[in-house]
Formats: structure tokens, C-alpha cells, sequence
């Protein structure tokens, strides 16, 4: 792998949830977010799928044993990182769509 991030977090559920209603929170957080893909129940991402793009995926799943979240997510750190976040934020800024220059794909290396 010479490009990419994958990052798992942990943490404590402060109420009884189960995936689907964690899953659903995220669906709701993320409504309207155009690079940010939260993946179907029981399927979490791989870098292999962010590579050259400006998305980030994210799996949830909602572990009744240990009351934990365990959110798992991954990007292409020379694309979503600061340089992508530099655009898109320059995007908003000066008024264009927020999505402009970050829809192809970055494949180099």
C-alpha cells in the first residue's frame, strides 16, 4: 500500500444501541456531505476504494458485548489530506460548487 489511511475508533455507547441505529445516526450526520460515503451494515472500507479520490468511507458497527462504536475509516491521504481539504475549502470560500477539481481521480504515485 503506498497510499492511504485506515483508522479504527473505539467508543463507549452511553446508551444501548444496536449497528442499524448506529448505522442510521451516521446515514443522518453525513446527509448532503459529498465525499463522505458511510457504507450498508456490516461492510467496511478499504483504501483500495478512496484511491485518487477525495472520499473518506466509513463502516460502523455497535459491539452489545463490550458497549462500544467501532468506526472504521479510510481515505487517500495525498488527496482527501490537506491539499484536498485546501480546495474544497477554497471552493466554498470563493463561491463555487464545493465538489469542483475533486471529482478525478489523483493517481500519482
Amino acid at each position: 500500500m503506498n497510499r492511504g489511511i485506515l483508522s479504527t475508533i473505539y467508543a463507549k455507547l452511553l446508551a444501548p444501541a444496536d449497528t442499524g441505529k448506529l448505522h442510521a445516526l451516521y446515514q443522518e450526520a453525513y446527509r448532503g456531505e459529498p465525499f463522505v460515503r458511510v457504507l450498508p451494515p456490516g461492510q467496511f472500507p478499504n483504501v483500495r476504494n478512496v484511491r485518487g479520490s477525495n472520499f473518506c468511507d466509513v463502516g460502523v458497527y455497535a459491539d452489545a458485548r463490550t458497549g462500544r462504536a467501532v468506526v472504521v475509516t479510510a481515505i487517500d491521504n495525498l488527496v482527501k489530506g490537506a491539499a484536498g481539504q485546501a480546495v474544497q475549502n477554497m471552493n466554498l470560500m470563493a463561491g463555487f460548487e464545493e465538489t469542483t477539481g475533486l471529482r478525478s481521480a489523483a493517481l500519482f504515485p
